[in-house]
């Protein structure tokens, strides 16, 4: 029988997925996700249409009275475009409560 959308199922996959390509600053042991490694697995084809949504948490995270640095950092990571030549790419570096203002209609994680 299929789980529902909130259902037990549902929350052990996407926590596992979650868990898998979470992050931690060596020197605080703070767990982050790159906002890019989450963009697909949460249905974006386009950075610019998460970066949107990222910018409304953002806003979210300022109404809650929480230090928007403290959630949201944004990086430059350097990735492989091929023929081992690298570039910048814009990225932001997510915590635990920045990716749950993304997705409150989730429930926490």
């Amino acid at each position: 029988m299929k789980e529902d959308y909130y259902g037990h199922e549902f929350n052990n996959k996407i926590k596992k997925s979650f868990d898998l390509i979470a992050k931690t600053e060596p020197d605080s042991e703070i767990e982050f996700w790159y906002a890019r490694d989450l963009m697909n697995g949460l249905g974006y084809g386009r950075w610019e249409n998460f970066y949107n949504v990222i910018q409304k948490a953002v806003v979210s995270c300022e109404n809650s009275g929480a230090e928007i640095q403290n959630h949201f950092v944004d990086v430059n990571k350097m990735v492989e475009i091929g023929s081992s030549i690298s570039r910048p790419v814009e990225d932001i570096m997510l915590t635990r409560y920045a990716c749950y203002l993304k997705h409150s209609r989730l429930p926490k994680i």
